[in-house]
């Protein structure tokens, strides 16, 4: 790794700049000085401390949480990760926006990984498999080490050809702080430390819940090669993403609570945003598969 931080500055800024890292550095261990930005959105919470909380701020913070974890759940992982419908170039540049601003990196970075979670689901080549790398790891130090800071763009080919979402994934940074600042001049402080940072730290930590809770607790209704689990807990927090066991039987389709009583608050927006004609060809759930059982 570079020996002087200051040389790793420009990896908070621009994610391509990867030439200080060695490859035998790429290995399971935590870059701290790279972190630090992540490590400081999370102390920014104690802000709650100063601000105080009212119904206002609560509601900013969720509404955020909201609006994001559907840009998560429905467009990096359904649309970027799985093509399991189809949108029109802006449609597809307004929700990567919307889903960099989630603090979670770029879509091609979250795709890419995503994608061969699938190929080595819960085997040692996945990177956040609880059962090969321990329950931390798997929801939270995978990120901080360099050999999963690069964006592996041979995993979605079918993205790179748009030079906008290279953008957006190269300086993902921007965009969140473009959010803070938007916060900040709305509402001052309060507005900022509610409705980024804890909304941010919160939607964070629930999303990479289905990373390590999904494949520890829960049922498992298809056999598969892993240890997916369904869980309704963790269904409603993600708005659908806890059907993991059903995501993981078949993952191209667009909704993850296979029958009618599994709640999926984003599939039903998607069906919301199809009948607008803002979205179309939502790939359903094969009969074969729900017979399947």
């Amino acid at each position: 790794m570079p020996n002087l931080p200051l040389e790793k500055l420009g990896y908070w800024f621009d994610t391509t700049n990867h030439s200080g890292y060695l490859e035998q550095d790429r290995i399971k261990v935590t870059d701290w000085f790279r972190i630090i930005p992540f490590i400081l959105m999370h102390v920014m919470c104690l802000g709650i401390l100063w601000v105080g909380w009212s119904w206002e701020l609560v509601t900013v913070a969720f509404l955020l949480y909201a609006l994001r974890m559907f840009a998560i759940t429905g467009f990096y992982h359904r649309y970027f990760s799985h093509r399991s419908f189809k949108t029109s170039r802006l449609v597809q540049f307004l929700f990567a926006v919307l889903g960099a601003s989630s603090v979670q990196r770029g879509p091609l970075w979250w795709a890419a990984h995503h994608r061969k979670h699938h190929r080595h689901s819960d085997t040692d080549k996945d990177v956040h498999s609880p059962h090969h790398h321990g329950f931390w790891w798997a929801h939270i130090g995978w990120i901080t080490s360099p050999s999963n800071f690069p964006t592996d763009y041979s995993q979605v080919s079918d993205f790179t050809k748009y030079p906008e979402l290279r953008f957006i994934d190269r300086f993902d940074t921007i965009i969140p702080f473009l959010l803070g600042l938007i916060l900040f001049s709305i509402g001052g402080f309060p507005y900022l430390i509610w409705g980024f940072f804890v909304s941010s730290v919160v939607l964070f930590h629930i999303t990479c819940s289905i990373n390590s809770f999904s494949h520890l607790w829960g049922t498992q209704r298809y056999s598969t090669s892993d240890q997916s689990r369904n869980n309704l807990f963790l269904a409603l927090l993600t708005f659908g993403e806890g059907w993991h066991n059903n995501h993981h039987k078949y993952p191209g389709a667009s909704r993850q609570g296979f029958f009618w009583w599994e709640i999926d608050l984003t599939y039903y927006v998607l069906k919301l945003l199809s009948f607008l004609g803002i979205i179309r060809d939502l790939r359903p759930v094969p009969q074969r598969v729900l017979e399947d059982c």
